[in-house]
């Protein structure tokens, strides 16, 4: 007998990614591919649907061939960039263009009509959502009132929309699937997560047909086969879920008032609060956390825009580094009691995410003298991420969440132990970093094995997770208040 496997795909903003896990959740192989950004005017952000989808028939069949083929896969995951949005001709399954991707600005003008207009409101109250491009509504909108022909066929029901969920989903089962899970629904601006469905009110709002939408799901169970001929056999589908979500479950916070932390291309703050959708009065998002057996988990959100990118930017822009890995060593190099000797990097490339939410904001560079150097830009840039984490969880307090036992840590920067040691000194909180550190992908496996029947219960995921690495504060509070006034200063100069 061969040992069960499950098989999971990470569809994200710069790569795409297959991981093969075992029944107990340790990963067997992977493979993975960076995705090309495409920049088609300021502000614009766009991917190839078609090269996702070619880039994820090469990683899963890499992870496939390297674990002994198709026999004993049990099930299938998939956890995706939320809120990136494809359009797609339901006869031929040809998207109508490339995909607009989450950070995508181009959405502005409709959201400030709609807040000029008082929807704002009304709005919130149903999706959780604050009025913003990053959603999917004003993506969708503007790709039916701009592409030649889109909205009349999307009228005639010849179209289908889905986050990359939903398109690779399409794919997979050979177009017999149009379907989402309750956490992509939630990041649509569509969905109402208090009634739990498409929300008529909000297609009148934002002119879109509801025939171009999909089916919407618990996050782990039926969402079909994969086509025999993709893979060598028809797998099971059985998990979708957002990467954000997919790193919740992925870091086990399953007790109301757990918060993870995940670094990727942006920094996302999640704490789960149960049963109920607690509204935020400090901008941040309430959004599903998971839906199992038609109940809803609901969390609180804090989204920035940039977080891995200033890496990449220090990298291929600025030619300050050439790799990720100098940054530690560059930051670790600098006097402790110096630090970046007060420069300080607001990252505000696409703007600023929670609790700002102010896309007009620009990135800058501040507090430069002659004896400015790489490091002392370099450690900044490490710094604007923690204190960006550090403005979501202030906010987090306000709302009336006490502070975590321990903030859980994920992503390609959690890797960076300078990085995590700041971070527990800047929050004042004791900072975790799991074995698996990629816990988005790791979710979306846990969850395919919840819904092919491995895993019998949350229990057993909660079992399964251990810690590598944890960080306890130290800093002075005054040396901390200190640098935590300096940020603020500088924040405030990006703002317009």
């Amino acid at each position: 007998m061969t040992a069960p496997r499950i098989l999971a795909i990470d569809q994200g903003t710069t790569s795409t990614r297959a991981v093969m896990f075992d029944a107990q959740g340790s990963p067997l192989a992977i493979s993975q591919l960076a995705l090309r950004q495409v920049y088609p005017a300021d502000g614009w952000v766009e991917h190839d649907p078609e090269e996702i989808w070619a880039a994820t028939l090469t990683v899963c069949r890499a992870v496939i061939d390297k674990t002994g083929g198709s026999v004993g896969i049990a099930a299938l995951g998939i956890t995706n960039q939320r809120e990136t949005t494809a359009l797609w001709n339901r006869r031929t399954g040809l998207p109508l263009m490339n995909a607009i991707v989450w950070q995508d600005r181009r959405g502005a003008p409709l959201c400030a009509a709609l807040r000029d207009a008082g929807h704002a409101g009304a709005i919130q109250n149903k999706t959780g959502l604050l009025i913003d491009s990053y959603f999917s509504a004003t993506k969708l909108q503007w790709m039916l009132d701009n592409i030649a022909g889109a909205r009349a066929a999307a009228d005639k029901g010849e179209l289908a929309f889905g986050t990359i969920d939903t398109f690779l989903l399409w794919r997979l089962t050979g177009g017999r699937v149009h379907a989402t899970d309750a956490t992509n629904a939630s990041r649509t601006m569509l969905y109402d997560i208090h009634a739990g469905r498409w929300d008529d009110a909000l297609f009148a709002l934002f002119n879109v047909p509801k025939s171009v939408l999909p089916e919407v799901r618990d996050t782990a169970g039926d969402f079909g086969t994969t086509a025999p001929a993709l893979f060598g056999a028809a797998i099971p589908i059985t998990a979708l879920v957002g990467d954000q979500q997919g790193a919740l479950v992925g870091q086990a916070c399953f007790e109301p008032g757990m918060v993870k932390s995940t670094y990727g291309t942006g920094c996302f703050v999640l704490v789960n609060t149960g049963a109920r959708p607690l509204p935020s009065r400090n901008r941040l998002l309430t959004t599903i956390a998971y839906q199992l057996n038609g109940q809803t988990t609901y969390a609180l959100e804090g989204s920035i825009f940039n977080a891995g990118t200033v890496i990449q930017w220090l990298r291929d822009n600025a030619k300050m580094i050439g790799s990720a890995a100098e940054s530690e060593q560059l930051a670790m190099a600098l006097d402790a009691a110096d630090g970046t000797g007060r420069v300080c990097f607001v990252p505000a490339f696409t703007g600023l995410g929670a609790p700002h939410w102010n896309p007009d904001a620009r990135g800058a560079i501040l507090g430069l003298t002659r004896d400015s150097g790489i490091a002392h830009i370099v450690r900044a840039g490490l710094e604007s991420v923690c204190y960006q984490t550090y403005d979501l969880l202030a906010a987090l307090r306000q709302d009336g969440i006490a502070p975590p036992p321990a903030l859980r840590v994920d992503g390609g920067m959690s890797a960076n132990n300078w990085l995590l040691q700041f971070l527990a000194d800047i929050t004042g909180i004791p900072v975790e970093r799991p074995v698996v550190s990629e816990t988005t992908v790791l979710g979306a496996a846990f969850l395919a094995a919840l819904g092919c029947g491995l895993f019998s219960s949350l229990d057993e995921i909660k079992n399964a997770w251990r810690m590598d690495f944890r960080a306890e504060p130290c800093m002075p509070t005054a040396r901390r208040e200190t640098l935590l006034k300096g940020w603020r200063d500088a924040v405030n100069c990006v703002m317009r």
